[in-house]
């Protein structure tokens, strides 16, 4: 007996063909099909479907649109399927704020001839959104643009203004580093703490979040203009500084090392051993050997699979502080709670006191 409903949607017959067999060929799906939004939410208004997979650009109802009132009318698992060019990258992550879940890129295009390259990615993905525990929906599309403008603004505002007091960031506090992993469920969770920490934070942040290549740079310039800390696209070797949150770049790996004049990061090729890219186990692992692990700050959000548990637990062991997000809060509580099961995590907490608790380790 199937053990998920997919509804797939995509306006080329030939993708709803391949995406279907590709579903129907790794057992345990029931898969039905729609040729636009305006198609798929008929569907939905008579199916019981556990999973949505959407194409970005379709006719009549596009998928940004659709997902908006998927989130509205009957929020269901969502994952985001279609071609990475400039502007959907920039759609997608729009789509994450909305409320979907997780994405894939179409390897050739539109209409995707090799789509059997990331059969293992959808099904993997699909099977995780069908067990997935939605976050709130960030609202209409209309109200998403507009906050990312609002954000956009304030930052202008900001860097107009008179500079706020800062206290001497000079002076050597008790923290070196604050490394961030997460995956599934990751952009939006961004997106919401990492504004949230001040610009007197007391140490550089290293965020590897699994992600495309082709969203980093987006995803570091929306951060940007929302955080009173500057973020950056980890895409050469970069001096760790405070002030700053440094975003690893996808597809690749990004790694902690020691040069003469102090710490620095850089993005470097993605490792076979590891599953998942940029590698949380990677990037705490790095900086384990070149900082004291009682001078190192952690967390683990939202996402399948255990990258960074295994690394985070041996900070712990060696002194350091951990968050694992709670299980209450995660979309997939598959990373951090591996990191609360290995005994790992100094703290489980919801989402929405990450921020001031490290804010208040880190001063």
């Amino acid at each position: 007996m199937p053990s998920a409903s997919v509804l797939v949607v995509d306006d080329s017959a030939l993708m709803r063909r391949a995406l279907k067999g590709i579903l129907l060929d790794a057992g345990g799906f029931e898969v039905h099909t729609a040729r636009n939004g305006i198609d798929a939410l008929e569907h939905l208004g008579r199916l019981e479907v556990d999973v949505v997979t959407l194409d970005i650009n379709m006719p009549e109802m596009d998928g940004l649109t659709c997902l908006a009132r998927i989130m509205e009318q009957r929020p269901t698992p969502v994952v985001m399927v279609s071609s990475l060019t400039e502007h959907n990258a920039l759609v997608t992550l729009e789509a994450l704020q909305l409320g979907a879940v997780d994405y894939v890129a179409k390897p050739g295009g539109t209409v995707s001839l090799n789509i059997d390259e990331v059969a293992a990615e959808l099904v993997d993905k699909v099977r995780a959104a069908a067990g997935v525990r939605l976050r709130r929906a960030g609202g209409t599309v209309a109200r998403v643009r507009a906050q990312n403008q609002q954000n956009q603004q304030n930052q202008q505002n900001q860097q107009s203004a008179a500079a706020p007091p800062r206290r001497d960031l000079g002076k050597v506090g008790s923290v070196d580093l604050v490394l961030i992993g997460s995956s599934t469920g990751g952009p939006a969770l961004l997106s919401e703490l990492l504004p949230r920490l001040p610009a007197t934070l007391g140490a550089p942040v290293i965020v590897a979040q699994h992600i495309p290549a082709a969203f980093t740079a987006t995803l570091a310039r929306r951060l940007d203009e929302a955080c009173a800390l500057r973020v950056h696209e980890v895409d050469r070797i970069m001096n760790l500084k405070r002030g700053n949150i440094y975003i690893g770049r996808g597809n690749a790996d990004v790694v902690v090392a020691r040069r003469t004049d102090g710490l620095i990061v850089k993005s470097v090729p993605a490792a076979a051993e590891y599953r998942w890219h940029p590698s949380v186990d990677r990037l705490v692992g790095s900086a384990h050997r070149y900082v004291d692990p009682q001078r190192l700050v952690c967390a683990l959000l939202t996402g399948m699979g255990d990258d960074g548990a295994a690394e985070m637990a041996a900070v712990m062991a060696g002194g350091g502080r951990t968050i694992a997000e709670a299980e209450e809060t995660a979309v997939v509580w598959g990373m951090p709670g591996e990191l609360a099961r290995r005994g790992g995590a100094t703290a489980v907490l919801p989402s929405y006191e990450i921020a001031d608790r490290l804010a208040g380790w880190v001063r």
